[in-house]
Formats: structure tokens, sequence, C-alpha cells
């Protein structure tokens, strides 16, 4: 696993280890980055369900302002400052060991782009979406990460599809603000 472009391109990235580990694909990855590479500068960036913090120190390495990395387990906890400290970013992540849905009840900031790759098939996914859909500004976006067969809504609260794509076994949805669709 690797940083893709920016501040951080090439960098290599610890992983967690485990059959339950399934890192986001290099590929999906590009795509997703791709897909909102004119959102990332200066913007603040939510990685729940971080594990190894991939997806924020990415948002990071391509000007970021800062990421928010959320993980209930103590070893994605350590992996992601890690990572941060390997990759010369670590001033700009706050990393929280604490549950993802109970993080979202306690925040009282907005975000600007939101990543969720909760387990699959746990209905995790499905509980966090309406929630977090309070926590982002109107001109972010919403990237969740979810099996092919597990089923979300197409509106969250004011935010609604704007695209999704297969790849694979694995689907990604992204929502923005319905003025903004």
């Amino acid at each position: 696993m690797r940083v893709i472009t920016g501040s951080a391109r090439g960098r290599r990235l610890l992983t967690l280890e485990g059959d339950d580990v399934r890192p986001t694909t290099d590929k999906v990855k590009e795509a997703i980055f791709s897909a909102i590479q004119f959102d990332i500068e200066g913007r603040t960036f939510l990685d729940l369900f971080a594990g190894s913090g991939q997806m924020g120190i990415e948002a990071l390495s391509r000007g970021a302002k800062s990421a928010t990395f959320v993980d209930s387990s103590r070893k994605a906890v350590e992996i992601v400052r890690k990572n941060l400290s390997n990759v010369g970013l670590y001033d700009k992540g706050r990393v929280l060991h604490a549950d993802s849905l109970s993080f979202i009840g306690t925040i009282t900031e907005k975000f600007d782009i939101v990543f969720l790759d909760p387990p699959y098939g746990t209905g995790i996914l499905q509980k966090a979406l309406p929630e977090i859909a309070e926590k982002v500004k109107k001109t972010g976006v919403i990237i969740a990460e979810n099996s092919e067969n597990e089923e979300i809504s197409a509106n969250y609260g004011e935010f609604m599809l704007d695209r999704q794509k297969h790849y694979g076994k694995i689907k990604v949805t992204m929502y923005r603000h319905r003025d903004f669709v």
C-alpha cells in the first residue's frame, strides 16, 4: 500500500494484519481521488473507520488542510499515527481512538469530505450515513465504500446520490448536497 500522488507520493504505508482487514485497493483509491480532485485543496477530511489511515493520508498528500482519523481499534490508531509520522504529515492529522458511531454524535464541526468504509454487512454504514450527513458542509461530499450486495439509500438528509461505481465486489457511492448534484 502506498500514497499515490502529492507531497508524500510513492511513500509506503503500514497496514493492519488479519483476515478481516481489507484496505482500499490502489485502483479504487485512485478512482475516488480522481472524482474529488478539485474538492480536496485546503479542505477538511474525515476518515471514519480509518484502518491504516490511507485515505486521509492520501487527502493530506494532495493538499487537504487537515484530516481526522477515527477507529475503534487501538492497533489501527497506532498504525495511523506511525503512517502519518513516516510520511511527514503528522502535524495535519488528528487521530482518535473511538467508536465511530459515538464519535459522530459528539462532533460539532462540519467536514468538507467524509470517507466511510466500515466492516461490510454489519449495518453500521446504514446507521452512520444519516448521522454523518448532518456533519458535512453544504459544499462537501460523502463517500461510502461497501460491498456490492449491501443496500444503501439514495438520499441522506440534504445529501443525494451523485455517482456510484462498482469495482468487482466493491461499491463506491458519492453523495453531494442537493443544491450541487
